[in-house]
């Protein structure tokens, strides 16, 4: 799946979490645990000493966007 593909299929609270994790000192306790779990699905996160940190996918998908979110 291509980032901008895996962008559409992720929902508002996906967004915020992988939005978030973009930060420096991004608190990853205050993220909805399910978005956590789609977004490690997806490969876009990993866990590193159970921290979640984004994935070179997961900063592609970032950086593309959603079409989705570019029209709204």
């Amino acid at each position: 799946m291509q980032p901008i593909e895996i962008a559409d299929t992720l929902d508002r609270f996906a967004w915020e979490a992988l939005r978030a994790l973009c930060a420096p000192s991004a608190d990853p306790s205050r993220l909805s645990g399910t978005a956590l779990k789609q977004l490690l699905r997806e490969d876009l996160l990993e866990l590193h000493d159970d921290r979640p940190s984004l994935t070179a996918k997961g900063r592609r998908v970032v950086v593309c966007g959603s079409p989705t979110l570019w029209n709204s």
